[in-house]
């Protein structure tokens, strides 16, 4: 028998933006597109301390964990933040990040 448990929609959100968010060149990556005041259209290697390569799988997780967007206009393409996964996993992390720990100190940390 399968005692193989389901996890919570939310708690599988929670899990793919944590990955997405799991290294510091994705971080980069955010951070510079969340600083921009519209889409960026370039290279992005070219603003930041990033390889083609490095920056081309680094925007694919992003853009698979819904945290971007873009469109291609060959040969470059539009990158900004999604604001509405954005907002939510703004949302998700507040509110995972807000819970009570219940007990005491175990100790562990002696």
């Amino acid at each position: 028998m399968d005692t193989k448990r389901d996890y919570s929609l939310k708690a599988e959100q929670i899990a793919r933006f944590a990955k997405a968010l799991a290294h510091p060149a994705r971080i980069q990556i955010l951070q510079f597109l969340a600083s921009r005041q519209e889409c960026y259209f370039g290279d992005i290697h070219d603003e930041l301390p990033i390889a083609k390569a490095t920056v081309s799988q680094h925007l694919k997780e992003l853009k698979d964990a819904g945290l971007i967007q873009g469109t291609i206009e060959a040969p470059k393409v539009r990158y900004c933040i999604n604001r509405d996964n954005w907002q939510y996993a703004h949302e998700l992390f507040c509110n995972f990040f807000s819970k009570e720990i219940k007990g005491s100190d175990c100790g562990c940390g002696k």
